[in-house]
């Protein structure tokens, strides 16, 4: 398992970090924007580097923009000690951990996740890859950084909805694995979160998962709750006037799944209005025209859970306990979705 360093002086931290690191060289990626937002709260003690810059996205998680990083990896000469920085979010650690993992058959790499939703999400269990043919995630590797140093400083750089988005998978962990975090949260303005507490909870519930189950084998599925049809939603928008940030369409999900959950493995009714409830109070509605329906239910087929031509979900026995592997089918999904559109705010 990766070592996690939870900061409170971000560039004092990794100053100390670096210094007990041997490297022949070090680079740095970053999309644009956190180039501009982030990188001067850690620039002035980065010893020499070189730095990529990519456009920031989904839509640019993908292989052309790999082969630029491979190209200026081997453009700058980078050799196997060398050690590269992923500053940002679930993309550019994703993407950024992908290319060192495959450059020279693999170079280091450390995540300084820069979004909510990296830090509580991506920043745990060495998942890296990118978008192939609009395929959420589909050509990756699991492969551990040597460290994520995580810190609550960069989320003043965020836009709200940016925010927000990474509290969908806060609201996820407590669905699956913490009645009581799930509650906690529905308690405050998901705006005034203490947002250290929350990360570091948030990290504790994931760890707990993918050290029992690195590779996903099978616990580790319950972190998808809400990603079969979520992801589906995400990846049909992509690119579209429709696009949806990463927790919006998870939200979406979770609802979809919560219903799916009370259809086939008996969830109550009282945790499924809890769901929506909490939900559309602090990402409201979205309407999903009838017509994409069975289209985005299709989609559902690549989900990287299914086997053969099943798709599994994973699904709420109740608030705080989640069950994997759950077979659903095509309707049963846009079932879900109809529900999910019927839902009056």
């Amino acid at each position: 398992m990766e070592s996690i360093i939870f900061s409170t002086q971000i560039a004092t931290d990794l100053d100390r970090y670096l210094k007990t690191k041997n490297f022949s060289k070090l680079g740095l990626i970053a999309d644009q924007n956190t180039f501009n937002a982030c990188y001067p709260l850690i620039q002035e003690i980065l010893p020499k580097h070189e730095h990529f810059q990519f456009q920031a996205g989904e839509g640019n998680k993908n292989l052309q923009t790999c082969i630029s990083i491979w190209e200026w990896m081997t453009d700058c000469a980078f050799d196997r000690k060398s050690l590269i920085i992923n500053l940002g979010g679930g993309v550019t650690g994703d993407m950024g951990g992908f290319c060192a993992s495959t450059y020279k058959r693999g170079i280091r790499f450390v995540n300084i996740p820069t979004t909510l939703l990296s830090q509580v999400d991506a920043s745990v269990g060495g998942k890296l890859g990118v978008d192939f043919n609009g395929f959420k995630n589909h050509i990756g590797v699991f492969n551990e950084p040597e460290a994520v140093i995580i810190s609550d400083a960069f989320l003043k750089t965020l836009p709200l909805p940016e925010l927000r988005s990474g509290y969908a998978e806060v609201i996820k962990h407590g669905l699956i694995m913490n009645e009581n975090y799930f509650h906690s949260l529905k308690s405050h303005n998901w705006e005034t979160q203490k947002w250290k507490d929350i990360i570091e909870k948030s990290v504790s519930i994931k760890k707990e998962v993918v050290e029992k189950d690195p590779k996903e084998e099978g616990l580790r599925k319950i972190l998808n709750f809400g990603h079969t049809v979520g992801h589906a939603v995400e990846s049909f928008y992509l690119g579209s006037k429709y696009h949806l940030l990463h927790g919006e369409a998870i939200a979406i999900g979770m609802i979809a799944e919560a219903y799916l959950s009370r259809q086939h493995i008996g969830f109550s009714q009282e945790g499924l209005d809890t769901i929506i409830e909490t939900l559309l109070s602090i990402f409201g509605k979205v309407n999903i025209p009838s017509e994409d329906l069975e289209a985005i239910a299709q989609l559902c087929f690549q989900d990287k859970k299914n086997e053969g031509k099943t798709i599994n979900c994973s699904l709420l026995k109740k608030i705080g306990s989640c069950d994997y592997n759950i077979a659903v089918s095509q309707e049963d999904i846009i079932n879900s979705l109809n529900f999910y559109n019927t839902i009056h705010k």
